[in-house]
């Protein structure tokens, strides 16, 4: 871990975390997770055991990485993006079926968007900020809206 910034008031309890990575106050990090290289993962983030992250991956303020999520290589993940990974919670229900939800490299997601679990966004697809995320997203999509769809480009003439 050289290289590597962890802000005093951060509880980090993983070691495997990459060279050049940057972690701000008031984040949690359970032993079992995964950080890539040169990551930067700001302030109030809380961050699961069973989850992996990659290499160049920004994770804004406010957001919460849950058991089985996997999160590819030059990803943007926007302050305050809401991710579930149990379509049908209890409370107290701990045998509960995690789903996966995968982020492939280089997506992009704004703001407040909301990933639904068992999802795949694929490689340097867009969501926008706001989005709630119900299907797979293709390859170099853009999706908006709720619940999100693809934005079609029109046609010039």
């Amino acid at each position: 871990m050289t290289n590597t910034f962890i802000h005093a008031l951060s509880d980090v309890q993983t070691k495997d975390i990459g060279d050049g990575t940057r972690i701000w106050q008031f984040c949690v990090i359970l032993q079992g997770a995964k950080i890539g290289m040169n990551c930067n993962i700001c302030s109030h983030c809380f961050i699961e055991n069973n989850v992996c992250v990659g290499n160049n991956v920004t994770i804004k303020c406010g957001v919460q990485l849950w058991d089985g999520i996997k999160v590819g290589n030059n990803v943007f993940i926007g302050p305050n993006t809401t991710f579930c990974n149990d379509k049908h919670p209890v409370s107290c229900n701990c045998e509960y079926d995690c789903l996966t939800t995968i982020i492939e490299d280089g997506v992009s997601i704004g703001s407040n968007a909301t990933i639904l679990p068992g999802i795949k966004l694929g490689t340097g697809c867009i969501v926008g900020a706001g989005a709630v995320v119900t299907k797979n997203v293709k390859p170099g999509a853009v999706v908006i809206g709720n619940p999100a769809r693809e934005l079609v480009k029109q046609a010039t003439t």
